[in-house]
């Protein structure tokens, strides 16, 4: 069941705009009214020439009509009650004429408030029009739209961009969901066959041997591990293009420690020397992900290095850029196919992984998609000895003692 619709805000801009203009039309009647009444009052030259016109006399006879309680001469006081009436009676008629032509004027001003209130209501509420068939236009195959309203920087403008601004973290939320369908359910074919066949295999061999079915159970908990990382990595990208982080101040600085602290057994492991420079930088988003940012870097310095090499973990901050730096050694890696290593599922085939760092080339998607999240960048080159050096700049963020030093 329906709600009554009521009067549309149109309908009350319009009876708003026509009782305000009718009330101020009153208001300013009303002072013309008394203004008047006390300018006719108080001047009486012009009564006095009407007067002498009616009697065919001079002006200036009528000024000399003597004042009460001055001897008058024969005929006078009969002139002077003659003036008093007749001054008397234009005054009320010019006054009555001043309101009957003043109410048909305020007549016809009400009138035309309600047609210019119309026509003022309707071209104010034509952007929420606007906004209105947008939404209801709303579908998944039309996200993209925008509304783009032009005009002055008012409140409506702020409502439309709100909307457009709206519409933008929606897209993005519907387009990280589509990828991540799209990828899980591409990816995870492989594994998902790998454990079909162990299973089938181990289940048409009724006289399989306890370690028959011990190796089976181990393939198919390796393809479990690789499937459940394969799904964090695509719900961390999910998550990152989805919505936009928290404003939490975060020092690179700190979490590139904690995480190189981490690693460090496994860095130990490949006798890889570690070279920290971490300076502070504070940056403003979500420590979770930027956590992940730097675990996915080192990590990928890992993966991607060689026995007895060197990692180097560096943050800095110039201006208003906070700076991540991780290099490592490693293979060569060609120039041309650097800007790759950021595309989904993307591994270079020339590059050889460490056994016991197998991935499925989502670490550097999942860096670039968490700098982009936060306002910044990331890049990387490859230096003519080998490895790989990977930049990642975001907005400093400015602590409250050092935007007072700014100010002074």
């Amino acid at each position: 069941m329906t709600a009554r619709r009521g009067l549309t805000i149109r309908l009350r801009l319009t009876l708003l705009i026509g009782v305000v203009l009718i009330f101020a039309g009153s208001i300013l009647l009303g002072l013309t009214y008394v203004l008047v009444r006390h300018s006719v009052n108080s001047d009486p030259s012009q009564v006095r020439s009407a007067i002498a016109h009616r009697l065919g006399v001079d002006p200036n006879v009528l000024r000399t009509l003597p004042r009460s309680g001055t001897t008058r001469p024969p005929g006078a006081h009969s002139r002077r009650v003659l003036f008093e009436d007749v001054q008397h009676q234009i005054n009320n008629d010019n006054l009555h004429r001043l309101l009957v032509e003043s109410g048909i004027a305020l007549g016809v001003l009400a009138v035309g408030s309600v047609g210019i209130g119309w026509v003022v209501a309707g071209r104010m509420l034509r952007p929420i029009h606007t906004i209105t068939t947008a939404a209801q236009q709303l579908s998944d195959v039309n996200l993209h739209e925008r509304i783009d309203l032009d005009g002055p920087a008012d409140e409506l403008k702020e409502l439309a961009d709100t909307f457009d601004a709206m519409l933008e973290r929606l897209d993005r939320a519907f387009m990280s969901q589509q990828r991540f369908v799209a990828d899980a359910s591409h990816e995870l074919r492989t594994p998902l066959a790998v454990i079909r066949t162990e299973v089938e295999v181990a289940l048409a061999d009724p006289h399989a041997s306890p370690a028959e079915l011990r190796a089976m159970g181990e393939v198919v908990r390796d393809a479990t591990l690789r499937s459940q990382a394969l799904v964090d990595g695509l719900l961390m990208l999910a998550r990152t293009g989805a919505v936009a982080p928290p404003e939490t101040p975060v020092d690179l600085a700190d979490v590139s420690a904690r995480v190189v602290d981490r690693l460090a057994p496994e860095a130990d492991a490949l006798e890889l020397a570690l070279d920290l420079s971490l300076d502070p930088a504070r940056v403003r988003g979500d420590r979770v992900l930027l956590e992940r940012l730097v675990e996915n870097l080192v990590e990928n310095a890992l993966r991607y290095n060689e026995h007895g090499g060197w990692i180097s973990v560096s943050t800095t901050v110039d201006g208003d850029t906070a700076s991540l730096r991780v290099a490592n050694s490693g293979p060569l890696v060609p120039p041309e196919q650097v800007v790759r290593l950021f595309e989904r599922f993307r591994r270079l085939d020339d590059w050889t992984e460490h056994p016991s760092h197998r991935s499925f080339g989502l670490g550097l998607s999942i860096v670039d998609a968490v700098a982009r999240a936060h306002g910044g960048s990331v890049t990387a080159e490859a230096p003519p000895d080998g490895g790989l050096l990977v930049i990642v700049e975001l907005p400093a963020a400015v602590v409250p003692a050092e935007a007072a030093l700014a100010r002074s």
